[in-house]
């Protein structure tokens, strides 16, 4: 056996652990990056559009229900409340006419994730517009009246 031989031998097993070690490090970070983007953040929005949904169709309940025993004459209001928060995140509620103005559209949304739902039960054009908008936060507050406002 050569003199050196098992230093020149040691130092190719040293350099070779290396070489994997480095490869697997920057394989293990662009996974760690590709798993926030795909594994994480997809199935949080799609339970964030579902969520909002939900949140929308028991917005939509609440106003039809206001508008079901409003008076003829008079004032009701009613205090509700929905969610503080969807993914630990806050939203916005927006309730307004339909593009085509044949009907209302409650529309659930936070950065790009967005749920429209029909206000479903109020005709237009004999029970008037509910107009108005809301945060997740909070106590919201439902107001009807005869004369309009």
């Amino acid at each position: 056996m050569r003199p050196g031989h098992h230093r020149e031998s040691g130092v190719a097993t040293l350099i070779e652990y290396l070489m994997v070690s480095g490869v697997l490090m920057v394989l293990f970070v662009i996974m760690m990056l590709l798993v926030n983007a795909n594994i994480m953040e997809g199935p949080a929005d799609a339970l964030s559009y579902y969520a909002f949904t939900d949140i929308g169709n028991g917005v939509s309940t609440r106003i039809v229900e206001v508008y079901s025993i409003a008076p003829q004459n008079g004032t009701i209001t009613t205090n509700f409340d929905i969610p503080a928060d969807v993914g630990e995140q806050g939203y916005f509620v927006q309730i307004q006419p339909s593009e085509n103005l044949n009907n209302q559209n409650i529309e659930v949304w936070r950065d790009a994730i967005s749920s429209n739902i029909s206000l479903a039960g109020i005709d237009l054009t004999q029970q008037g517009v509910a107009i108005g908008n809301t945060t997740s936060g909070g106590i919201n507050t439902i107001s009807y009246n005869s004369n309009g406002f």
